[in-house]
């Protein structure tokens, strides 16, 4: 079982991630909220990780803290959510947000992310309202949710010529339409604006 790894940030395309450890090259997939945390390529990196192991393929998911990790497993556990639409949950909304979303018994801010209908946004709230109690105290993740309230964390990223092509395939893989997602980064794009930055900006304003 892998639970954490530290080595060097090779490359990074959101939701994905290359680290080098020891020379071996891992691939993890991450939420954005843990994405917006990465340092700069070629920098140390250190993630808790989720192992996941299928027939077709054995799987790495990535997270800045062990409390999003564990409210990720949480997730999981909920009848009908696979680890990609735990993902999208956790990148359109930071891991606190989507506590108090459940113990508001907020349906409507839950079905804004891709996949997540009415039933589904239900359900979670259901069986996962006395779980997420115990974690009401321990998952404030402060960074996370600046970049999911808009506010400001500092952080030094290159901006790439391709960022409008780069965010719009980061929110695809997160189960966002084409249409939708070229749409909302159209509308968020701003000159020298990073991937990371429309990422950011798309996500909120589809939430």
């Amino acid at each position: 079982m892998i639970g954490r790894l530290s080595g060097t940030l090779i490359e990074k395309q959101a939701p994905e991630v290359l680290i080098d450890c020891g020379g071996v090259g891992y691939e993890v997939q991450l939420p954005m909220t843990s994405f917006y945390q990465l340092p700069a390529e070629g920098e140390p990196c250190t993630l808790s990780i989720h192992f996941v192991v299928r027939e077709d393929a054995q799987l790495l998911y990535g997270f800045a803290s062990k409390q999003e990790r564990a409210l990720f497993r949480e997730l999981i556990k909920t009848n009908g959510i696979g680890p990609k639409m735990a993902l999208a949950i956790l990148s359109g909304m930071s891991a606190e947000q989507f506590v108090q979303a459940v113990q508001r018994d907020d349906i409507t801010s839950i079905t804004k992310v891709p996949g997540v209908g009415k039933k589904t946004a239900e359900r979670l709230v259901v069986e996962m309202r006395d779980r997420m109690n115990k974690f009401a105290a321990t998952l404030a993740t402060p960074s996370a949710d600046a970049f999911a309230l808009g506010n400001p964390v500092e952080n030094t990223y290159i901006t790439a010529p391709d960022a409008k092509e780069d965010a719009i395939a980061a929110l695809e893989a997160l189960g966002y339409k084409a249409t939708v997602a070229k749409k909302t980064v159209d509308k968020v794009h701003s000159a020298g604006a990073t991937s990371e930055q429309l990422i950011k900006d798309a996500l909120k304003a589809m939430m």
